[in-house]
């Protein structure tokens, strides 16, 4: 059960390499799972710059909390997926309800709530 917060944050910082990654490297297969569009090649840039670089700059920061073991840097990937978390229920309140928001957002929360667990 101690190691219960370990396995947590090893499955998130997984979760967040694969979609980095895929983002970074493979961005028009994250098109359907973002349900984005990308305009041109600045919106491919934008696909793997932002959303690829958030999410691998979480890994590194998770990484990093792990190896150095400072466990406040869970708290900034926790802040970071905690906005992303904000921006969906801004966006479910001003663009309207879509239930495929809801599976995302709840990972998400989950996510903050691991992470915060895990300090």
């Amino acid at each position: 059960m101690e190691n219960l917060p370990e396995i947590f944050i090893g499955i998130a910082t997984l979760m967040l390499f694969g979609l980095g990654m895929t983002s970074m490297f493979a961005p028009k297969k994250m098109l359907k799972n973002f349900a984005v569009e990308p305009v041109g090649i600045m919106g491919l840039n934008t696909i793997r710059g932002v959303i690829g670089g958030l999410f691998l700059g979480s890994v590194s920061m998770l990484v990093l909390g792990y190896m150095q073991e400072q466990t406040m840097w869970y708290l900034a990937v926790a802040i970071l997926l905690g906005a992303v978390a904000i921006g969906r229920l801004v966006g479910l309140v001003f663009d309207g309800f879509d239930k495929a928001a809801i599976p995302p957002l709840i990972v998400e929360l989950v996510m903050v709530g691991v992470l915060v667990y895990a300090i």
